[in-house]
């Protein structure tokens, strides 16, 4: 007895919800990943105003870390959208 879903390297064909929420999570993650790209950006601009007025370097440090973190969320927010 032999049928399309036993053998290897063959997908089994998804329903209609299932395909709508694999789409729903993946624009999810697409969406957080942009939101947390625009607070990166926003935290490493505020970085290099407060470096270029002179500020304290842990005042500099801290907004480059928190855009830094931030921007790695956006990455691996991206990486896991491109994996569902």
């Amino acid at each position: 007895m032999s049928s399309a879903a036993s053998l290897p390297g063959t997908r089994i064909k998804r329903g209609g919800f299932s395909r709508l929420w694999r789409t729903l999570k993946q624009l999810f993650h697409e969406v957080v990943g942009a939101i947390f790209g625009v607070l990166a950006f926003a935290w490493l601009n505020a970085a290099v105003r407060a470096w270029s007025r002179d500020a304290a370097y842990w005042l500099v440090a801290i907004a480059a870390g928190v855009g830094g973190l931030f921007l790695f969320f956006a990455f691996t927010s991206f990486q896991r959208s491109r994996k569902i």
